[in-house]
């Protein structure tokens, strides 16, 4: 073998460990104290947040999660149920005007309405393996975005004031913008009353994640101990079937 091809191979062998060190330091997140320092990083997990590209099955997501928040509560009464009385307003013949019933009919004040709303069922379905796929697709875009990063677990129990939490925004410099705070399961932890009362700033546990709240938000902050929870919830066996 040449020098030549000798250094050439050596040369894509390098690009190749650089490309694979660099996606490798993606999935690293930074991880804050409550001073709002840099304590360490975590690794994220591959398989949710390093995952195929599906942009087609996340705006179908979206559509049907914004399809299920609708009420469809909207209704009005029709002539037989509307209350009042049935007995005929004016004799049928003799006084020259048009022949009616009751005072409930459409026709009048306080009648009845004609092909009025109806209360109805605005949901769509969407299976649960789509839901899941859909879900890592939304935190793999925001973990390509440098959005995600990590809170110690003392987070949980040590900041206690919402002040607290809204002084640690702003010394990392996310004062303003849409965050989202993700606590290992529906407790009634400090950081949740603290988190709950700042404005653009929502509570989630790692149960219950869903794309929507991940995509809307600007910036994701994990609590350490939710990741496992997000991996034992949406890694499990049964769920890959």
């Amino acid at each position: 073998m040449s020098t030549k091809e000798s250094a050439k191979r050596k040369a894509q062998s390098v690009k190749q460990t650089g490309q694979k060190t660099k996606k490798k330091a993606g999935l690293e997140i930074d991880v804050y104290n409550l001073k709002g320092e840099k304590s360490g990083k975590v690794k994220l997990n591959k398989e949710i947040f390093d995952v195929e590209a599906s942009p087609r099955l996340l705006a179908q997501y979206v559509r049907v999660y914004l399809a299920n928040q609708r009420a469809g509560t909207a209704s009005t009464k029709t002539r037989g149920e509307v209350r009042g009385s049935t007995r005929k307003i004016y004799p049928q013949k003799g006084t020259g005007r048009a022949r009616h019933g009751d005072i409930k009919a459409p026709i009048f004040v306080g009648g009845g309405v004609v092909f009025g709303p109806k209360p109805r069922d605005f949901s769509l379905k969407i299976n649960k393996k789509q839901r899941r796929k859909a879900l890592f697709y939304s935190l793999t875009l925001k973990a390509r975005e440098g959005a995600v990063a990590a809170l110690e677990d003392r987070f949980l129990k040590e900041m206690k004031k919402t002040k607290q939490f809204a002084e640690f925004l702003k010394i990392i410099g996310v004062n303003g913008e849409r965050v989202l705070v993700v606590m290992p399961a529906q407790e009634k932890y400090y950081l949740q009353r603290a988190v709950r009362n700042i404005p653009k700033v929502e509570p989630a546990d790692a149960e219950s994640l869903n794309p929507y709240i991940v995509l809307r938000a600007k910036r994701i902050f994990f609590v350490k101990k939710s990741f496992e929870i997000l991996e034992k919830v949406f890694l499990k066996k049964d769920a890959a079937k």
